[in-house]
């Protein structure tokens, strides 16, 4: 029996997300089919093996657990895992993947899948390189306009040496945008940091809340339309696109931190309500985003749809699966169950 190490928590502003989506695929995974290591990182980035309830995970708790040993590290020339217990004893499990449900920072941006990429143990999911790329909103954006031509939202990167020039900034932005604008770090998930800005008056502070998440931030034009969601997934080459759900926000002006995991005012349609012709168009795009981002097994495509066609978002590489999720919603309106959906992912990743 194979053994996977699922990764949860970490140095994120998404820590909170990443124990919900956690729970969800410790719930679902089919454990008479794999031995499971379970370590959670801190928000301090302390690395803890734990052995308790799931529970414990999904309700912030599982660092305190009885059954959670203090100290892990990794041996980098068997690709095992050891861990230390409070009287010293140490344990070491070779692992054959590595499942990091960990999103944002140090864990959907490359560092956590180079690590195990030296470890020699596969990891499901992109790459370092893809994953880094993904994760940088600015550097996505240029290798889609290059490599897709597929209409995105305009945008003016700045940097924290910009914001000392913030009046010069806030005109560049100005005349290239116009009100409303959207201010968001370049390399951050859910939302955090995201500010929609509709007068020059908040402009400086919008980007001084990007710049707490990042050193590079990305302003772009406000595309009026509805939010398209495509769950695409990838095994042994052939990429599959699942019918696009919809997000309908409700009273929020966007699809912020607080829309999408704590309050109830947003919902969903799944199909989206779009014609089949533009289901057949979005699913391609988000298709040939997956192949030019170079991605592998999983990833979650985001546009928007408007009056003249669809505007890519941005991808997720790491998207959520907790229980409200739209991921493991599209692939499981698509015909799986969410334990198969775990287990075709890990059987990718071994291939």
């Amino acid at each position: 029996m194979k053994t996977i190490c699922v990764l949860f928590g970490g140095r994120s502003s998404e820590y909170d997300v990443s124990l919900s989506s956690a729970y969800a695929v410790l719930s679902n995974i089919d454990r008479s089919s794999y031995d499971l290591l379970c370590i959670g990182i801190t928000r301090e980035g302390r690395w803890y093996r734990f052995d308790g309830d799931p529970e414990a995970i999904r309700s912030g708790h599982w660092c305190d657990h009885p059954e959670t040993l203090p100290a892990v590290s990794l041996d980098l020339t068997n690709g095992a895992i050891r861990c230390t217990s409070p009287d010293g004893a140490v344990t070491e499990t070779v692992c054959n993947a590595v499942f990091p449900v960990l999103h944002g920072k140090y864990g959907e941006d490359g560092t956590v899948q180079g690590l195990f990429a030296v470890a020699g143990i596969p990891v499901v999911g992109c790459g370092c390189t893809s994953s880094g790329v993904c994760m940088d909103k600015a550097f996505t954006k240029s290798i889609v306009a290059n490599d897709t031509g597929i209409r995105q939202a305009k945008a003016v990167i700045a940097r924290t040496e910009d914001a000392l020039a913030m009046d010069a900034l806030r005109e560049k932005c100005e005349k290239a945008l116009g009100y409303p604008m959207f201010v968001k770090p370049s390399a951050a998930g859910s939302s955090v940091g995201v500010s929609k800005v509709k007068t020059a008056d908040q402009f400086g502070d919008a980007v001084l809340k990007a710049l707490a998440e990042d050193s590079k931030v990305l302003i772009e034009e406000a595309i009026v339309g509805r939010e398209i969601e495509v769950a695409v997934f990838e095994d042994h080459g052939e990429i599959f696109a699942a019918e696009a759900a919809e997000i309908d926000m409700g009273s929020s002006e966007f699809y912020d931190y607080e829309t999408k995991y704590i309050s109830d005012v947003s919902g969903y349609y799944l199909p989206a309500r779009i014609t089949p012709e533009q289901m057949a168009e979005v699913q391609a795009h988000a298709k040939t985003i997956f192949r030019a981002l170079d991605c592998k097994v999983f990833s979650r495509v985001d546009f928007f749809i408007t009056d003249t066609g669809f505007v890519f978002n941005e991808i997720n590489t790491i998207p959520g699966f907790t229980p409200i999720s739209m991921y493991p919603k599209m692939m499981i309106h698509s015909g799986m169950t969410y334990a198969q959906l775990i287990d075709r992912m890990l059987a990718a990743a071994f291939a």
